[in-house]
């Protein structure tokens, strides 16, 4: 019926309000975001905005955002610097999301690893890693 929907419209709109208002704040702690060597430098809100869906381009190119598995402390780290989001308010959110249509969480990676090798090898991709774990000739778009 017309006020379910309603019900369900407002249903959303609050998860994604409380979704935000739950979000932590942290500091970057070691972590650096990566890309493919199709991309350049970027800035924190828009590694933000990759990672929750609401851009998807960088300059013209489509961008692929790739995440490490959950239950990994560079996630953790990375939610908390760049997303300013805790693992439980990050997944309310892509659960939102996805149940409204509005798109899909990245995909995830195992680990750092995985995260390097499908990042240098997929145009347009973008990830995060240990600073630790960072090799010469990386594209670090970001620390």
């Amino acid at each position: 019926s017309e006020e379910e929907s309603m019900r369900r419209k407002l249903l959303v709109k609050t998860l994604l309000a409380l979704s935000l208002v739950s979000a932590k704040a942290g500091a970057a702690d070691g972590v650096a975001v990566i890309g493919h060597p199709s991309l350049t430098k970027i800035d924190a809100l828009t590694v933000e905005r990759l990672f929750t869906g609401r851009a998807i381009s960088l300059g013209g190119v489509s961008v692929v955002a790739v995440n490490v598995a959950q239950g990994n402390a560079v996630r953790t780290r990375f939610l908390q610097a760049f997303v300013k989001r805790d693992e439980d308010s990050y997944t309310g959110y892509w659960l939102v999301s996805r149940y409204s249509g509005l798109g899909a969480p990245p995909k995830e990676l195992a680990n750092s690893a995985e995260v390097i090798k499908f990042v240098q090898s997929t145009p347009g991709a973008i990830g995060y890693i240990d600073e630790a774990d960072i090799k010469p000739g990386m594209n670090v778009l970001l620390r």
